[in-house]
């Protein structure tokens, strides 16, 4: 029954893509400009570690998003997300559901998948006159 999916693989892919790209984005967007207001952990100054991660998470998100350059952007984004993982989340506690960095590993894991997959559809990588039917 599920084989019948396969051949839309490559467009779930780029799904996938896109709304991790667009949600990376979004956090990179918090930290460097504080929007939208109260949204945690605010508006960072850029020298420090959570402002890199933001520089990060904005051109890495919206590179991962578009699908340009998919797989060097993804793979720094995954280094950032075990970063961020290791120096603060897991010293609080070793399970990720107490310290909060299960969306780190997602993240992590998510973006490790797209060094391998590529970027799938619907991206600009992939947009070189070549058309796929569904």
């Amino acid at each position: 029954m599920f084989d019948s999916f396969a051949r839309y693989q490559p467009h779930l892919l780029g799904l996938l893509r896109i709304v991790a790209g667009l949600l990376f984005l979004a956090h990179g967007v918090v930290k460097l400009f504080g929007f939208p207001p109260g949204a945690e952990p605010g508006q960072q100054e850029l020298l420090t570690l959570f402002g890199i991660g933001a520089i990060i998470e904005l051109v890495g998100g919206t590179l991962i998003m578009l699908g340009l350059f998919t797989r060097p952007a993804a793979f720094i984004a995954a280094g950032e997300m075990a970063v961020a993982y290791w120096m603060f989340h897991a010293p609080a506690s070793f399970f990720p559901v107490a310290n909060g960095g299960d969306a780190a590993i997602l993240y992590c894991f998510l973006f490790l998948y797209l060094v391998a997959a590529g970027p799938g559809a619907f991206s600009v990588e992939g947009s070189g006159g070549r058309r796929q039917s569904i």
